[in-house]
């Protein structure tokens, strides 16, 4: 650096003027840098170190550095060996065993669903080796980070959530005793924070456009508020701690928040908008599928996943993800090789498809046949009438053959149908990638096959040629007899004719073997052009030259389309003489491989022409040269110093032909065009029948079928006609048959996502159909129109190419009706057809597709429905219960974990309203129901064993042991107490439901420990009720509390300071203990007295005057009434609870409390359940249905079954 600015310096003074300002500002800043350079060098020595040495740089750089990395490593080393030296006292137990690796992910998979970031031990210590920390600051974060992490995955109160505490006050503590960092090392911590910031400045001021998208997104988020005002993305900040709610890590798979999202963000892990959004989604999906369809919490998430869809869908243009156009591309990929074939040229430019020209349309051999040919082709590609490769490909060959068929083996026309059908073979497999861009059945037919077919060909018809070519030699001989003897008889008559190789003509000489211009028969045609072979003279002096006649273009006989190379022309087979006075002058033939490259020595441009063919005139065919025969001579030829172009010229008949194509066309516009445009060309098809062994008698099976004008094929998906749905559902036909002359077909049903129960936030692809249980046989009549259902790999990459993009669908889950769940399943199921049966052709593109997820229909709906809850609660009402759900962290409801002995069973505790949360803790108001699963009830069953045979073990060894007997256990046993779980957890939801709905009574201070006061002496209640039965007498007397004491500890903790405000509250007698009053119409007098409240640091208040002294007698009066609710629901129903329930149940126009007379005259057929009532059934009074359909069916023969045996039991005893 200093360097470079003496250099700077040095520059501006040998520059600018003397006297200039500029050169004294570079004197005077270069005189502050010699100062400034002098102190730092002073600095330096002082310290033994110099960093801007000149003459020792390199050293003294490399020496300071290395003192200052030992300081910095020293520090760090000594940071970590306080952590690994750590021993338990009394034990010597390593505190560190469990962080030096990270768990394994075969044990430990849910691991690093949890943590997003581990780190371990090791891997710290190895940043320390390699000098990767560039601060102490960097090292500390990272132990911090694996202790949160242990705290964060591990329960609270386990082993190595206390080792991670302990371990983290050592490392705090052991920094102290070092003391703060030098002022060396406070400098280079200063400078690398400048730079951080610095960095991040520029990082935030120069955004990547992704990078601003993202950002957008997660603001619009974080930053929405409702019309109160209110922010709803508070609670979905942090994730609440595995300690606090060990079951929502149990319930919740995929556990996310908003600061791990924004931690990705920085990271630079979203790759695109997709990613952010589908990590959004899951956080909204996890809080609605934890908390209750109708608390705040949900409805927030509903809110947000709503504002991040528009949001996304307005940075995206409104726009879905682009789709190739498959029938646009077919059309294209047609067009490209028809125009390719056609355009086909050889070596010297010619056309192979011009000889093709003259084929006719009709086919001799084949009359009734269509006419085709390429001129009809060409205008099927262009009004895009071709959908398919393998039809396009049979009109093309068609035609080629045809041409082969027509034509000898040895003819232009024939080579060129078998080079231009070779060449269409290879382009097509270049545009279709051997199958990789198109796959069609066509690209079964390869170069192999043609060759062989072309072989049969020539075998078939080389015979007749060889007696076609024996004749026509005979022919030509005769003819060439018959001239000779013309020749000679007029040389007889003549005195004699004289040969010679050459003769002169005005001042010209002509040889044996040159080209010649002759005099036209008329005068307005072009010079014949004849190739010499003979020269004489007759008897009287006349000289004649005999030779080849050579035709232009305009003198052959050709189909208008047919184009030549310019100075073009043809050897025919005419030979003739003419007098050399009628000669005009010379010129050159050459043959097309040479004109291009060579030019004649001595000849004018236009006197020089190219002949390719010779020209038949008997069969009015042109037939290309092999081998050139005709020397020149005495001509010299030159290279030319630039190979001419090729071009080819119309035929002078090309402008009149397509004069009299348009009238052609304009009269019969009304005819092909209507005919050939109407609709598409369809490859043909025909019915194949199937043999079917299984198949039923009258039924005739088929793997393609054709009905009403619809073909259809074993594996074909239909849109089948359902009344009362928004969409027609899609059937898939697996097999399809005919019976007196109806068809039907047999599949599996699959349906949208309306027709399935899911939460709102789950999003769905635009186009996505589920696979369901359903499988059907429908008639042919209910069939609507085609479809086709893809996998997701095949969505994303491919496409049929007769089928509509509307009326392509996707599939990649199936939906089991049963447990109300979509399943992802590997692919869709496959079918082999036999080799009649047309198959699809499928275009794959070149780039997969990304296709776009839009919300649940129910998303819409579910938020008003909750709009028009919260509605009418009041802002403070509304900002109460969001008090209490902030404090549940992450919105999630904290569960009541208390153990029961060594059994680790979870009570359930109903969610009270939001009034009666006013007198509690939060944290004990926002207690709600838990999410019952197989693993929570095998844990429960589990641990107690487990903790007998090890009993010195803690809570989170225990925890650890119980995880891996479920993981090693059978999938049978696993799906026994998955289904287990789930009949508890119908249960606990109906019995939460019936709480929250029905209130009860209050409840005499005896029931509060599950206790039901004693009877009168007079058995009865009141003498118009039903007497209480004697089994039911019996176990209340057992479980009276003597003197009616009630202790603190057997007060449930959940009821502590809880406000107790009884419906119809019981008025307890003096004189009777715990027993309630009842008046003369059977109710409960209503007292005057106030309910009190309890908080958790008071005794609870005595029921009775003096209860705190143990001498007292139980027989005093109260001061006031009390009354208390119920009991929170246990997993059993308590006989207090059945005993209120009988009670609350009695009125004074009845003496039983159900209506047990109309029972009877009820049936089973005339009650329709829904399904919302058919979930609300008691189905976990039965292990299972049995052999009966559904559980409604078992129950009702359970009702019948206990009818039955009440009624034989009353005649039998006599009651």
């Amino acid at each position: 650096m200093d360097s470079d600015l003496t250099l700077m310096f040095e520059n501006a003074k040998r520059y600018n003027a003397p006297h200039s300002s500029i050169y004294k500002r570079a004197l005077k800043l270069q005189h502050v840098q010699q100062i400034k350079r002098k102190e730092l060098l002073q600095r330096d020595d002082d310290d033994g170190d110099s960093m801007l040495s000149c003459a020792n740089s390199d050293t003294s750089s490399t020496k300071r550095k290395s003192h200052k990395k030992n300081t910095k490593k020293n520090r760090m080393k000594a940071l970590f060996a306080s952590v690994t030296d750590a021993r338990e006292a009394g034990t010597g137990r390593r505190l560190c065993d469990l962080f030096m690796v990270k768990p394994s992910k075969k044990d430990y998979p849910d691991y690093y669903k949890v943590i997003l970031e581990p780190v371990d031990l090791r891997t710290i210590e190895h940043n320390i080796r390699s000098d990767k920390y560039l601060s102490e600051d960097a090292m500390v974060e990272d132990m911090k980070l694996m202790f949160r992490n242990a705290r964060h995955y591990n329960e609270e109160g386990s082993q190595v959530f206390n080792d991670a505490d302990v371990l983290e006050k050592i490392m705090t503590d052991k920094r102290k005793d070092l003391g703060p960092m030098t002022d060396e090392d406070d400098m280079v911590s200063s400078k690398m924070k400048i730079r951080k910031t610095n960095m991040t400045l520029k990082k935030s001021k120069y955004l990547t456009p992704l990078q601003q998208k993202l950002n957008e997104l997660y603001e619009s988020v974080k930053n929405y508020t409702d019309k109160r005002g209110r922010r709803l993305s508070t609670i979905f900040l942090r994730l609440p701690s595995r300690a606090e709610l060990p079951d929502y890590y149990i319930a919740i798979k995929k556990p996310v928040d908003m600061e791990k999202i924004k931690s990705h963000m920085l990271a630079n892990k979203y790759q695109d908008v997709d990613a952010l959004v589908e990590d959004l989604v899951l956080m909204f999906n996890n809080a609605c599928t934890y908390n209750e369809p109708e608390s705040l919490i949900y409805r927030d998430a509903l809110m947000l996943h709503r504002v991040l869809l528009e949001t996304r869908h307005a940075l995206e243009g409104g726009e879905d993800a682009y789709v190739p156009d498959v029938p646009r591309l077919i059309q294209e990929l047609l067009r490209s090789l028809f125009v390719s074939v056609l355009g086909h040229q050889d070596d010297e430019g010619r056309c192979y498809s011009d000889s093709l020209a003259e084929i006719p349309a009709i086919d001799p051999a084949n009359p009734k046949k269509a006419p085709l040919n390429f001129e009809i082709i060409r205008k099927n590609v262009e009004g895009g009438h071709y959908m398919r490769l393998d039809v396009f490909q049979d009109h093309m060959f068609e035609v080629l053959e045809k041409a082969r068929q027509l034509n000898r083996t040895d003819s232009e026309i024939f080579e060129d149908a078998v080079e231009l059908q070779q060449f269409f073979i290879r382009i097509r497999d270049e545009l279709c990638k051997n199958g990789e861009i198109l796959m069609s059945p066509a690209l079964s037919y390869t170069s192999k096959h043609l060759h062989n077919d072309v072989d049969k060909e020539k075998k078939q018809k080389l015979p007749k040629e060889m007696e076609e070519d024996k004749i026509k030699r005979e022919e030509e001989k005769m003819e060439a007899e018959k001239r000779e003897e013309s020749v000679g008889g007029s040389w007889q008559l003549s005195t004699q004719r004289t040969y010679s190789q050459d003769c002169s003509f005005k001042d010209s000489m002509y040889c044996v073997g040159d080209y010649v211009y002759v005099e036209p028969a008329k005068p307005n045609l072009q010079p014949h052009i004849i190739y010499i072979e003979r020269l004489w003279q007759d008897d009287t002096g006349e000289k004649w030259l005999y030779g080849c006649w050579f035709y232009r273009p305009n003198e052959t006989f050709h189909v208008a389309t047919r184009k030549f190379l310019e100075k073009e022309v043809f050897k025919s087979d005419y030979y003739n003489k003419a007098r050399i006075s009628k000669i005009l002058g010379k010129c050159v033939v050459m043959f097309v491989k040479e004109y291009f490259k060579l030019y004649p020595e001595g000849f004018r441009a236009e006197d020089v022409h190219v002949c390719e063919s010779r020209y038949s005139a008997k069969s009015k065919s042109f037939k290309k040269i092999k081998l050139w025969t005709m020397p020149l001579n005495s001509v010299r030829f030159i290279p030319r110093e630039v190979p001419l172009p090729v071009v080819r010229v119309a035929s002078i008949f090309a402008a009149k032909e397509e004069k009299d194509e348009r009238e052609e066309e304009l009269r019969e516009i009304t005819d092909e065009t209507k005919v050939i445009e109407c609709s598409s060309i369809d490859k043909e098809r025909e019915d194949v029948p199937l043999e079917m062994a299984n198949g039923e008698a009258g039924c005739h099976y088929y793997e393609q079928l054709c009905y009403n004008n619809l073909w259809l094929k074993v594996g074909d998906c239909v849109y089948i006609g359902s009344h009362g749905l928004v969409r027609h559902r899609v059937g898939r036909i697996e097999k399809m048959w005919m019976r007196d002359g109806a068809g039907y077909f047999f599949g599996p049903i699959f349906i949208h996502p309306e027709e399935t129960e899911h939460e709102p936030t789950k999003m769905f692809y635009k186009k996505e159909v589920f696979l369901s249980n359903l499988e059907e046989t429908c008639p042919m009549t209910c069939i609507i129109g085609k479809c086709v259902v893809s996998s997701f790999k095949e969505y994303l990459s491919c496409r049929p190419t007769e089928v509509l993009e509307e009326n392509v669908l996707l599939c990649e889950s199936r939906y089991i009706e049963s447990e109300k769940q979509m399943k992802r399943f590997k692919g869709l199921k496959r079918f082999s057809s036999s080799g009649k049966v047309v198959e699809d052709e499928i275009y794959y593109f070149r780039k997969l597709i990304v296709p776009q997820k839009e919300p649940s229909p129910l998303l819409d709906r579910k938020i008003e429905e909750l709009e028009a809850k919260f509605a009418d609660m009041t802002d403070e009402e509304l900002e109460e219960l969001g008090d209490d759900d902030s404090e549940l962290d992450h919105s999630l409801p904290r569960m009541h974990s208390s153990m029961c002995g060594d059994m680790d069973i979870m009570t359930y505790t109903p969610p009270q309203s939001t009034k009666s949360l006013k007198g509690l803790s939060k944290k004990e108001g926002s207690k709600r129901k838990i999410n019952m699963s197989g693993y929570i009830l095998f844990s429960s069953e589990m641990r107690a064993v487990i903790k007998a045979r090890h009993p010195n073990y803690s809570f989170g060894e225990l925890s650890r042991l119980v995880g891996t007997e479920w993981r090693n256990l059978e999938s049978s046993r696993k799906a026994e107490y998955e289904e287990r779980a789930a009949k508890v957890a119908e249960q606990q939801e109906r019995d939460r439901t019936q709480y929250m709905t029905s209130p009860r009574a209050g409840t005499p201070i005896g029931a509060l420990i599950g206790v039901v006061p004693a009877p009168t002496p007079m058995g009865m209640l009141n003498p118009c009720l039903t007497p209480v039965s004697e089994a039911m007498m019996g176990a209340c007397r057992s479980a009276v509390i003597p003197q009616g004491m009630v202790s603190k500890a057997s007060i449930p903790p959940h009821l502590m300071g809880e406000h107790l405000h009884p419906r119809h509250p019981l008025l307890i007698k003096p004189g009777i203990p715990g027993m309630a009053y009842f008046g003369i119409n059977g109710i409960g007098e209503i007292g005057a007295g106030n309910g009190s409240q309890m908080s958790p640091g008071q005794p609870a208040p005595p029921p009775y005057t003096g209860q705190g002294q143990m001498g007292q007698a139980a027989l005093q009066q109260p001061s006031t009434p009390l009354f208390v609710s119920p009991p929170a629901k246990s997993q059993r129903l308590l006989h207090s609870d059945a005993y209120l329930s009988y009670i609350e149940g009695l009125t004074s126009e009845s003496s039983t409390v159900s209506k047990w007379d109309q029972t009877f005259s009820i049936k089973k057929q005339d009650v329709r359940l829904t399904k919302e009532q058919e979930s609300r059934l008691p189905s976990h009074w039965l292990k299972s249905k049995g052999a009966h359909k559904t559980m409604a069916d078992a129950l009702w023969r359970l009702r019948d079954l206990m009818l039955r045996d009440s009624v034989n039991i009353r005649y039998t005893h006599n009651l």
